[in-house]
């Protein structure tokens, strides 16, 4: 039993059992033992991999979808290029680099990660030196300006709460404790007036997934857009509509146990696109997609920069270059189950990738 298993094991005992959601955000959160506080979760040596790390690529084009964003805009003099979970910088590596030629991007920017980890944001700032980066540790705390903004499997990371349809109304997925160990549970149905409308759609034992704090980190990033100017890309694995059992855990490069090792396996969920795009119109924006990351990155043109990086290679050599890019966009690979939305000015015109 990991230590914050047995922490969890007395407090259920002391209080109660506790909603999904809570265990997610106590396995990846809890200040002593959670998953992103204890050990480096990315890259080989960790439990995933993300679309940075398998290529340069993925970066070099979103970072200049986000400057054609720019661009399309006037260019404005000031501006903040913002990312949330960055990870260990990769990413916004990859962008500052594809960007460097762009006249003005650099002069205007002002880089802002949104990280609250003291370890993590040294691990960017290494790899981002000598860039003078800035940290804010919630969305909300990102300075005023435009907004150009990518978030990479940030959305998927965030606690979701589960139900299950049982008859007209809703049983919340609990974990509890049977026999000294952690279980899970179902609540008693009651009416859940978030999901009254998925009453139309669902059948008894369907599965629906909410996730409280996605809409307002997205009003929060869409309302900054409207306002001010700006664009923002959500790339991550999920879909329209939540259906189904979707919560998962990751441990070494392989499925895991939920349950199991708490502390010490990534927990995330796929992501709902509905409700995002509907709180980035509420906020006065405009949602575009989302669209297939494959599709999306073949339109940005993955193949010609495939063949770029690749020309005068060895076959052996190239090789890597051209499966990371059957990775990202293959239908059988990251593809399709990744998607991506794009949020701009409720005037701008659609965003390249996502013209219809």
């Amino acid at each position: 039993m990991t230590p914050l298993a047995a922490h969890l094991v007395r407090r259920i005992a002391a209080q109660g059992p506790i909603r999904l959601s809570d265990y997610m955000a106590e396995c990846l959160l809890h200040p002593a033992h959670g998953y992103y506080t204890r050990a480096e979760p990315f890259g080989a040596g960790g439990d995933f991999i993300t679309a940075p790390e398998i290529s340069q690529m993925f970066g070099e084009l979103l970072g200049l979808w986000l400057a054609q964003c720019w661009l399309d805009q006037g260019a404005p003099g000031r501006f903040v290029l913002a990312e949330p979970g960055p990870g260990r910088g990769t990413l916004m590596a990859d962008v500052l680099r594809a960007t460097r030629r762009v006249p003005g991007f650099h002069a205007a920017a002002r880089v802002v990660l949104v990280e609250a980890s003291p370890r993590l944001r040294a691990v960017q700032a290494a790899r981002l030196a000598p860039w003078p980066v800035e940290w804010a540790d919630t969305v909300q705390a990102l300075p005023e300006g435009p907004l150009f903004l990518l978030a990479n499997e940030f959305f998927d990371a965030l606690p979701v709460r589960q139900f299950t349809r049982a008859g007209r109304g809703w049983a919340e997925t609990l974990v509890t404790v049977q026999g000294g160990a952690l279980a899970l549970a179902r609540g008693a149905p009651r009416g859940e007036p978030a999901l009254a409308h998925r009453l139309a759609d669902t059948r008894e034992g369907d599965v629906v997934e909410l996730c409280p704090a996605a809409p307002p980190i997205m009003a929060e990033i869409a309302g900054r857009i409207a306002a001010a100017g700006g664009a923002a890309l959500v790339v991550d694995y999920g879909g329209w509509h939540s259906l189904g059992d979707t919560v998962q855990a990751m441990r070494r490069h392989a499925p895991a146990g939920l349950l199991d090792t708490p502390g010490e396996a990534d927990l995330t969920a796929h992501v709902d696109f509905e409700p995002l795009a509907q709180a980035a119109t509420a906020a006065g924006a405009r949602a575009h997609g989302p669209v297939a990351q494959g599709a999306l990155l073949e339109r940005l043109g993955i193949g010609l920069r495939t063949a770029r990086l690749t020309e005068g290679l060895t076959t052996a050599q190239a090789a890597g270059h051209i499966a990371a890019m059957r990775r990202l966009t293959h239908p059988d690979e990251m593809g399709t189950l990744f998607k991506a939305l794009a949020v701009l000015p409720a005037q701008a015109p659609p965003a390249a990738g996502f013209a219809s």
